[in-house]
């Protein structure tokens, strides 16, 4: 199994086996925490070859710097069959919206992927303070 994409963004839908993916991201920029992000994605292409046909479990954990889940678990499965398919692999999309995350203090926080109860891939989702600009109101 191969992971093509996992990404966090702004939207993402399958299309008839197309994967559309828009804005995506790994910062947050925030002038007060908590940070409420109102909507977002995670956007994920997976390849499975003929061996691993079959049922798959997919899980999805949102944590912040000291491992702790922020969010429930996002878990999924896929059935992987290979009948009456010549080829030598299968593509799943997902895209799993996530509404309302709230990101608690500044920081680091993680997005973990597991496949079968093995960690795949991981994103970083970073929430900062927007940098400071100078007021040139008070410049002479």
């Amino acid at each position: 199994m191969d992971v093509e994409i996992f990404t966090l963004c702004d939207a993402a839908t399958d299309n008839q086996g197309k994967l559309n993916i828009l804005g995506t991201f790994d910062a947050i920029w925030s002038k007060q925490v908590p940070a409420i992000h109102p909507h977002c994605s995670v956007a994920l292409r997976l390849r499975f070859y003929r061996v691993e046909e079959g049922e798959h479990k997919i899980r999805i954990n949102i944590i912040n710097e000291d491992g702790h889940l922020i969010a429930p678990n996002l878990n999924a499965t896929t059935n992987i069959v290979f009948t009456n398919n010549p080829e030598s692999s299968i593509v799943r999309n997902m895209a799993i919206n996530i509404q309302g995350l709230k990101l608690e203090n500044y920081g680091d926080y993680a997005i973990d992927l597991a496949i079968d109860g093995r960690q795949e891939a991981s994103l970083p989702l970073r929430v900062r303070k927007p940098p400071e600009v100078p007021d040139s109101s008070t410049e002479e």
